[in-house]
């Protein structure tokens, strides 16, 4: 027989309801005193730039760490080819295919592109029917550009001063570029060796580089080929492992 009256047993939801209610409240009081004097998105840009600053600080000090080691080894290995033939014949053979994996320095006739934002416009404002967005280089764009060069058979190809391997990725954060760990803001010099001709053939025919044309014509956006008769382009000195896959045995 159920129970009635006086001496009925409350629930377990009869209990919550209360608690609920009481937390509730003081959400919406912490919500209310934080939307009347606080912005709830202050601090957000600093933070991150703050620690875009500290990673490339360790990013330099690591780079800097690697190429004494890397010297350390190299001396450590001439010595042992100096003395035991396997061992220089090993030395040869791995020289052959440090050139084509962007690891040793690299010189010769090539081009050079350039990207940059639109320039500001007079009050601040933006050109006619333009967001924030078409007036400023984006990823796909300098990527675009990077896999022209290389679809053209470019010998090497470096984005500001820096060489690209086969693991390279091409990131951008708000305006700026991340590569290999340090920050870049525009202009974007893009530097390859290979024929030029081939590479603005390319460069033409390819559909992201035509969508940053279209830009570079409606906004004000900077897009300019220029060959070169000398480039230099230096070995790759960053990390050999992907960072961010790893390979899947095969089954």
């Amino acid at each position: 027989m159920p129970r009635s009256g006086p001496h009925r047993r409350p629930s377990l939801w009869t209990v919550l309801v209360p608690v609920v209610a009481l937390v509730a409240g003081l959400l919406f009081a912490t919500s209310s005193r934080t939307a009347l004097g606080t912005n709830l998105r202050a601090g957000q840009s600093s933070q991150l730039s703050g620690l875009i600053d500290q990673r490339e600080s360790s990013v330099a000090r690591a780079q800097d760490d690697l190429a004494v080691v890397q010297q350390q080894v190299q001396a450590l290995t001439d010595q042992a080819a100096s003395r035991d033939s396997e061992v220089a014949a090993a030395a040869a053979e791995a020289a052959q295919g440090l050139s084509s994996a962007g690891l040793t320095a690299l010189s010769g006739p090539g081009l050079s592109v350039t990207l940059d934002d639109a320039p500001a416009q007079a009050g601040g404002g933006l050109p006619s029917g333009a967001t924030a967005d078409d007036v400023v280089i984006h990823q796909s764009d300098v990527q675009g550009v990077v896999n022209a060069l290389w679809a053209a058979g470019a010998d090497g190809v470096a984005i500001m001063g820096q060489r690209l391997i086969a693991t390279s990725a091409v990131i951008c954060v708000g305006n700026t570029l991340l590569l290999q760990g340090r920050t870049y803001s525009p202009p974007f010099v893009v530097t390859a060796i290979g024929s030029a001709g081939q590479m603005r053939t390319q460069l033409a025919d390819s559909s992201e580089v035509q969508l940053l044309k279209a830009a570079v014509d409606d906004f004000g956006l900077t897009y300019s080929v220029t060959d070169q008769r000398q480039v230099d382009l230096p070995a790759y000195d960053g990390p050999l492992e992907m960072q961010y896959a790893e390979q899947v045995p095969a089954r």
